[in-house]
């Protein structure tokens, strides 16, 4: 049964060294991903609202807030900074049969407090790479979901493991790190149920908030509940019951897929199979009566209809968790971008009528094949003259069986963040971020200022 003090220990023995080349290369491209993702999201009213709260409780910091002039404490700028990251509901994911968290959730929180603790790129990756194996193996081995956890749970331990790494701290300050961080922080599913608002695209942040500030009262000499997971009344025997995690020195970030839309994570291959559908066929969207989504049971509960109305979208948060909405707006404009979480365009007509012609159902086979590691979709698009267009999907293009690469990743950032960052700042960032162990990581983050 897992403990608080394995966790502790795989902390202090997984170094920068004990990367292979190919767990380094992965997490570097996280960390493109992430900060591509954050630029274009610098300019959401909610990313605002936590920078205007964050400035209003300090004034300047050691840590870079990302986009904006100024600092902040580790502690606030990984709230900022994750923010960033997760608003637009476009980063990454870790694909487990129970729960399907969201690892570079951590990445800011460890960045901010490395930035804190002036690191090097190196040990900065021995952070990243701790958080996300210690956040997939939780998903894996311990999903929260159907106990109504939201999945920050994990993210918060996660990312006090990787802060602890970057902090230096010791065996005893790690295991007081997590402890504080998982007893004092359980997020309630709510966040992701009925009539979803924009706390949903926040909570990470808070999750990796707590993370830090749980990291450095622990530096400071706070004890906490170190029998986290197997004490009584603890975190196995509340929230997730026994289990047991295998970590390695951060391959589990092989199993972590890139979003290729801007959407939710079980909607991805449906969402790219329409659009190859739509433009194969010629389709036009005047004359379809019906779209059909054959999916499996995780899809169907959180975005299709089984954990709230999915065909009342009036908002980007509501807009990004359904089903209808992201089908209806493919197959019309033959993508999922930004553009299509424009609150004038969530509104227009077209995709209003259309997002209520279409039907979601889970289907136990395909089910079974997500857990077996696919994610499968079957569409079937009906058009007024009876003809049904077919295509079905085992996977999407940055799946891990289909990875996204560097070139995809700079097309990528290139495609979210083009307008706000110059070609030669572009190069730099992602030259940086390439051979991130010879910086460090206060040379990052200059770039992000």
């Amino acid at each position: 049964m897992t403990s608080t003090l394995e966790l502790a220990r795989f902390v202090q023995e997984t170094d920068y060294d004990d990367l292979s080349g190919d767990v380094r290369d992965a997490l570097k491209r996280r960390v493109l991903d992430s900060v591509g993702i954050a630029i274009a999201a610098e300019v959401a009213e909610p990313t605002k609202i936590v920078h205007r709260t964050v400035t209003e409780l300090e004034d300047g910091g050691p840590c870079t807030l990302w986009g904006r002039d100024g600092g902040a404490s580790p502690v606030q700028a990984a709230m900022h900074n994750t923010a960033l990251v997760r608003y637009l509901d476009y980063m990454d994911s870790f694909l487990a049969p129970g729960e399907t968290p969201h690892p570079s959730d951590t990445i800011a929180a460890v960045v901010a407090a490395a930035e804190f603790a002036e690191c090097t790129g190196e040990q900065l990756l021995a952070g990243i790479a701790i958080a996300y194996e210690i956040q997939a193996e939780l998903a894996w081995n311990a999903p929260v979901r159907d106990e109504g956890f939201d999945h920050v749970t994990h993210t918060v331990i996660a990312a006090a493991a990787g802060v602890a790494k970057v902090l230096g701290l010791d065996e005893l300050e790690t295991q007081n790190a997590i402890a504080i961080a998982g007893t004092a922080h359980n997020a309630l599913r709510v966040t992701r149920t009925g009539g979803i608002n924009e706390w949903k695209g926040i909570a990470s942040a808070n999750a990796a908030r707590n993370a830090v500030y749980s990291a450095m009262l622990a530096r400071n000499g706070m004890d906490g509940p170190r029998n986290l997971f197997e004490g009584q009344k603890g975190w196995q025997d509340v929230i997730s019951g026994p289990f047991d995690v295998d970590l390695t020195p951060g391959e589990r970030v092989h199993d972590v897929m890139t979003k290729r839309y801007v959407a939710e994570t079980y909607a991805q291959s449906a969402v790219e199979g329409v659009v190859e559908l739509a433009e194969r066929e010629g389709l036009d969207p005047a004359n379809v009566s019906g779209i059909t989504l054959e999916t499996f049971r995780g899809a169907k509960l959180i975005i299709g209809g089984g954990e709230g109305n999915r065909y009342e979208v009036e908002n980007r948060a509501q807009a990004d968790h359904s089903l209808p909405y992201m089908l209806a707006a493919a197959l019309l404009d033959r993508d999922l971008s930004l553009a299509q979480y424009e609150r004038e365009r969530i509104l227009a007509a077209d995709v209003q009528d259309l997002l209520r012609v279409v039907d979601v159902t889970a289907d136990p086979d395909l089910t079974e094949r997500f857990e077996a590691g696919e994610m499968p979709a079957v569409v079937d698009v009906t058009m007024d003259d009876g003809t049904t267009y077919r295509v079905e999907k085992d996977a999407f293009r940055g799946h891990p069986t289909d990875p996204i690469g560097w070139d995809g990743l700079e097309e990528k950032v290139d495609t979210v963040a083009g307008e706000s960052l110059p070609d030669d700042e572009r190069d730099e960032l992602v030259e940086t971020i390439r051979t991130l162990e010879e910086h460090d990581v206060t040379e990052l983050t200059a770039l992000l200022a």
